[in-house]
């Protein structure tokens, strides 16, 4: 098995897109529905519309098993409007959005790939900060997750429709 890790392109959308919507079928298939819902992420107008934009204003990544691809994340200068309200870090970073994987290769590691990767070039680019934010309702893996891949939980922070939605800034230090 052979992870490559290569720059995203508008033709990724799809599969970016399919990547969401398995980890939704994944997350249904073991009663986490709190997240994402139980629809597919494809159907909802904003996901396309923000996974579109946040490949427009940043670089995505692929990574791909024997040629497949299997996780995608993208990597931005900002968290972006939606968590505008957060405190800003006080220094240049990079933001990872929309981490995902299509679960056919679940652990494999192509995520943790990713994560690495996007440490690299941020490191690479001379900045020290990378961080994410995500979802810390439920069991907590989430968190956990991005713990065991170098980063150390901040800020918390809800959203949605009724502010009912719990997430959690994670930081990791390049």
């Amino acid at each position: 098995m052979t992870i490559a890790i290569r720059e995203g392109v508008p033709d990724d959308i799809p599969a970016m897109l399919g990547m969401l919507d398995s980890s939704v079928q994944w997350l249904v298939s073991q009663g986490r529905t709190e997240q994402w819902g139980t629809r597919p992420l494809s159907e909802h107008r904003g996901t396309v519309k923000s996974v579109t934009r946040y490949m427009d204003e940043g670089t995505t990544y692929i990574a791909e098993i024997d040629g497949v691809p299997a996780a995608t994340l993208t990597l931005t200068d900002a968290p972006g409007a939606c968590l505008s309200h957060l405190p800003s870090p006080g220094e240049p970073e990079r933001y990872i959005h929309w981490l995902a994987s299509d679960r056919r290769f679940e652990g494999r590691g192509a995520g943790a790939a990713l994560l690495a990767h996007a440490a690299e070039q941020t490191r690479r680019a001379g900045v020290r900060l990378l961080r994410v934010d995500c979802y810390a309702g439920g069991d907590g893996r989430l968190v956990a997750y991005y713990e065991a891949n170098g980063f150390t939980p901040t800020e918390t922070y809800t959203a949605g429709e009724r502010n009912d939605w719990p997430g959690q800034v994670l930081v990791r230090r390049v």
